[in-house]
């Protein structure tokens, strides 16, 4: 099975056909709207309104299995990220990213990238991978989603090109997204 043969809805319950997205290159986030990490959906917006009309997508996957960062239901994610960060790239469903009912879509994913690792070198990385070894050892264990903001970049086939952890800037892989663009 290949990413464009999943079965998602978008936020507002209409069925989304990901083949509409074969042939572009696509950075496939799990978020939360009331993360601390949430800032990155500035960035995020920025990089979309940039890179959109040379064949860029991003596909955001709303989730609430780390902290409770996203409570609402749909209508209210939606409302929010809309209202809110001004975001105009598809969202997508409240979905599971991890655990017994992991969304196909993210077990595909890290199953093509698995988790390698928080940058120590950086202060941000180097918190986080304290953080989730004291607080959340089974949240760090094997090769499931961390945290919020996990992003995948996809290249135009579908396949996975790279895995950015929650603590990687969206600017920070600008150069990566460039480079698939062949811009």
């Amino acid at each position: 099975m290949s990413f464009f043969d999943m079965n998602i809805h978008f936020i507002d319950g209409s069925p989304a056909d990901l083949t509409m997205y074969r042939g572009k290159v696509l950075l496939v986030v799990n978020t939360a709207s009331k993360c601390s990490y949430a800032r990155q959906f500035t960035t995020l917006q920025q990089l979309y309104d940039k890179y959109q009309h040379y064949g860029f997508e991003i596909l955001a996957f709303p989730c609430n299995q780390f902290n409770e960062k996203e409570p609402g239901h749909n209508a209210e994610v939606k409302a929010n990220c809309e209202n809110l960060f001004k975001l105009t790239f598809p969202l997508f469903e409240k979905i599971e990213v991890r655990g017994l009912n992991v969304h196909p879509i993210f077990e595909f994913l890290t199953a093509q990238a698995p988790f390698p690792g928080f940058d120590t070198e950086t202060e941000s990385g180097e918190w986080m991978d304290r953080f989730l070894k004291e607080k959340y050892p089974d949240i760090y264990e094997g090769d499931g989603i961390k945290w919020n903001f996990t992003k995948f970049l996809v290249d135009q086939s579908g396949q996975v090109c790279g895995r950015y952890e929650t603590t990687t800037e969206p600017m920070e892989i600008e150069h990566m997204i460039r480079s698939l663009l062949s811009i």
